[in-house]
């Protein structure tokens, strides 16, 4: 284990971060009419940080038994066609499209107890498994690096943790600094809502680069 993987590890990390499941979902949370309440927040964050985690275990368990087949150069060349295709892949969301925000609002306002609550982190999950991309780039990573299964469920828990720390740090602020911070929510809320497929464009295009700087540098310069 390098600090240069934990560095691209937790550049990824932060770009899975912005997602609506993460990032956005809680924030909608926090503008939530009302007082906030941190047992909801907690229910949803944690619900959605597990969700992430068990995935990231089943696909490194089918990733590991491939790769225990493979020579460690072709898994790291396997690793530079991902980050390409990621790249390549984030040229495709239109700017102009524009994503189904108000569903997503409209669900946190209709369920109110914890196990609805959790239902919906479920769901935001499940629909981004389609778009976790920067998250099954992190796992090729992992997989490619020949590390132990000790090592590789500490980075998981590490990435999932990494992940929801923009989510923390808004939601301390918004305790802190209510009337404050709240109009900034509603701005960031706003963005999404008008560039939110853009965003998306540019967080796999990011991801893509360090996934596929990340295996030139294993496999030309080390």
């Amino acid at each position: 284990m390098t600090l240069g993987l934990i560095a691209a590890l937790a550049g990824l990390a932060l770009l899975d971060s912005t997602s609506i499941g993460t990032l956005f979902i809680p924030i909608w949370l926090m503008l939530t009419p009302g007082r906030l309440k941190l047992s909801r927040f907690a229910v949803y964050l944690g619900t959605i940080t597990v969700f992430y985690f068990g995935v990231g275990v089943l696909i490194v368990l089918g990733a590991s038994q491939v790769i225990d087949h493979l020579d460690g150069q072709v898994a790291l060349w396997i690793q530079l066609v991902i980050g390409v295709l990621l790249f390549a892949v984030s040229f495709r969301f239109d700017g102009k499209k524009k994503p189904y925000t108000g569903k997503w609002q409209n669900r946190l306002n209709a369920n109110g107890s914890a196990a609805a609550l959790a239902g919906v982190a479920l769901l935001a999950g499940v629909v981004e498994l389609a778009t976790m991309l920067p998250y099954l780039g992190a796992i090729g990573m992992m997989s490619a690096a020949d590390l132990s299964t000790a090592q590789v469920g500490l980075l998981l828990a590490g990435y999932c943790l990494v992940m929801i720390v923009p989510a923390l740090v808004l939601l301390v602020a918004r305790l802190a600094l209510r009337h404050r911070v709240e109009p900034f929510l509603a701005k960031i809320s706003t963005w999404f809502a008008e560039k939110g497929a853009s965003t998306t464009g540019w967080i796999l295009g990011i991801a893509g680069f360090l996934v596929t700087r990340d295996a030139v540098v294993r496999l030309f310069f080390v």
